[in-house]
This record gives C-alpha cells, sequence and structure tokens, in this order.
C-alpha cells in the first residue's frame, strides 16, 4: 500500500497517500513510517503545495494537517546548508529556518485535532532539533509524544540525534539515553538498533576529517555493543514497521566493523529497501547501500 502510495505521491495522484494514511491512525508505529516516506515523496515532488490543495477541500482532516507539516520538514531538510555555506549564505539558511517554522502551525493543527496521536510531536522534534530551539523547548515536544506512545520508533529516533554531540548534546547522555532504552525493551523491539545509531551520530561528530574507509569506524569495543544490542532484539512473529530500519543499521554498523558474515544476515532482510539511516551519513543513501551490498556479494538490488 505505502509503495503504491509514493508512487502515486511523485506523480502527484494524491488520493491513495491520503488513503494509506486515514488507515493509519490506530497504529502509530504505521502511522509514523507511511507519513515520513509519503513527506519525502511530496518534497521531491510537486511539495507541500499539492497537500494544501487537499486541505481545501477538507479542513478538518488529521492525516492531512500532519502530512503537509511533516512535508514542509522535510523541504527543509533538503535545503539546509552545512555549517560553512551558514556563514556566507545568509539568504540560503534564512529560506531553510523559514521552511522548518511553516511546519509549526500544520503539526500543531494535526495534534489538535487528534490529541492521542504522538507522529504531529515526533514531526516536531525534527522542526525542533533543525531550528536548534532551546534545549528545554526540545525536551518538552519530547515529553509530549512519549506521553502518547512510549515506545515509538520514530520519537526516539529523533531523540538519539536531539542528544548527540553535533546537537548540541554529550556522547556521554546520548550513550546513557541508548543503552537504557535497549535494556528495557522487549526482544521484538527494533529500538535495539538505537546503538548502531548513537555511534553513528558520535563518529560523524567526534571522528569528522578522520574517517577514510570501513576501518576507520569500528573499533572491537564498540563492534561488541552492537553485537549484544543485535543479539538482544529477535523480529517475532509480526515484523515492526520499522523492522528493515532496523536491519539498515545494524548492516551498515557491521559492514564497516568488516563482520561480513552479520553484516550479510542483516542487509539481506532489508529486502533491497536502504534506509536514510544510516546510509546517508556516508552519502548518498542508495548508492551506499549498494556499494555494501556489493561488497558482501548480495543481490538483493
Amino acid at each position: 500500500m505505502l509503495d503504491r502510495a509514493v508512487d502515486g505521491v511523485r506523480r502527484r495522484r494524491l488520493a491513495a497517500a491520503a488513503s494509506a494514511l486515514a488507515g493509519s491512525r490506530t497504529d502509530p508505529e504505521l502511522r509514523s513510517l507511511r507519513v515520513e516516506a509519503l513527506a519525502k515523496a511530496a518534497a521531491a515532488a510537486g511539495g507541500s503545495r499539492d497537500v494544501e490543495s487537499l486541505l481545501a477541500a477538507d479542513p478538518r482532516n488529521p492525516d492531512l494537517w500532519l502530512w503537509l507539516g511533516r512535508t514542509r520538514v522535510e523541504e527543509a531538510w533538503r535545503i539546509r546548508p552545512d555549517a560553512r555555506a551558514r556563514s556566507v549564505q545568509a539568504t540560503g539558511y534564512t529560506a531553510y529556518a523559514r521552511r522548518l517554522r511553516s511546519a509549526y502551525e500544520p503539526l500543531l493543527r494535526a495534534a489538535e485535532l487528534f490529541p492521542d496521536d504522538p507522529v504531529p510531536w515526533e514531526s516536531m522534534m525534527w522542526m525542533a532539533l533543525g531550528l536548534d530551539v532551546d534545549r528545554e523547548d526540545k525536551d518538552a515536544l519530547w515529553v509530549e509524544a512519549r506521553r502518547r506512545w512510549p515506545t515509538s520508533y520514530g520519537a526516539h529516533v529523533a531523540r538519539v540525534v536531539t542528544l548527540s554531540p553535533q546537537w548540541g548534546g554529550t556522547a556521554e547522555e546520548m550513550f546513557d539515553f541508548a543503552r537504557l532504552v535497549m535494556s528495557t525493551a522487549s526482544p521484538e523491539d527494533p529500538r535495539a538498533a538505537l546503538i548502531p545509531l548513537a555511534y553513528f551520530e558520535y563518529f560523524v561528530q567526534e571522528r569528522a576529517g578522520i574517517i577514510r574507509g570501513p576501518g576507520s569506524w569500528f573499533g572491537a569495543e564498540e563492534r561488541r555493543e552492537v553485537e549484544i544490542a543485535a543479539r538482544n532484539w529477535f523480529e517475532g512473529r509480526l515484523p515492526h514497521p520499522r523492522t528493515i530500519e532496523a536491519h539498515n543499521l545494524f548492516g551498515a554498523a557491521f559492514y564497516l566493523a568488516h563482520s561480513r558474515r552479520p553484516a550479510r544476515q542483516h542487509l539481506i532482510r532489508t529486502c533491497g529497501r536502504p534506509s536514510g539511516l544510516p546510509w546517508s551519513y556516508l552519502g548518498e543513501e542508495t548508492e551506499q547501500y549498494v556499494k555494501a551490498c556489493r561488497a558482501l556479494n548480495l543481490d538483493v538490488v
């Protein structure tokens, strides 16, 4: 269903996407996955104006307000200037910040129309991250998302990134958070993948400029912790909506740690589907995913 909906958005035919979101209201994990995928597709195609046109005919639809707000977040991240550009291209940064701020009202409206939904608050976490608002405000959004769905995978990913050194947190609090979540999660919970995610965030900040290849990433101790996290996670009888994303995180970590067998075991379970995290840490996500699969002799793309 989601594949068809995303394809429709790329063709600027939005009916299937609206239906997919309406069908996710009782499952916050599925709703989080769907709105993220549909927002990215909209941001890459016609943009948020197409979603606005749907809202004009159905102004009290929380699905559409959520989709509009998340699309504006994704549009902003697509034009986010790098650190150097921020200092030399003020116009670019102003456009990025303005687009992020424009996501707030739609997301707040979605939250008002569907008060039990954690996904607008999860999306606001990414908005707040990009705007680098005060830590107190970031924490408040996390509390709202967690209160509505304590095990939200998407909100936990946003929280790990929020706590990371490159976004104003510290390595200690980021790893403490990821380890606590893993220790309290059920065996079927893909949040075990927060451990490799935390390492990717750490490496990007702390080892910037010294990463030259796979051997520059995971050392022996770091690899062991990822191995423990992977052993503690079992897919279960019914896969979680974020199972493929978790396999991408573990597969990429093991690939960079030169652990071929577990890397293959996880990447083959991605079924040829790369996720933005972690591959975007390495470059263009599809290109990096294909490179890893080919190095591991996997025919999954």
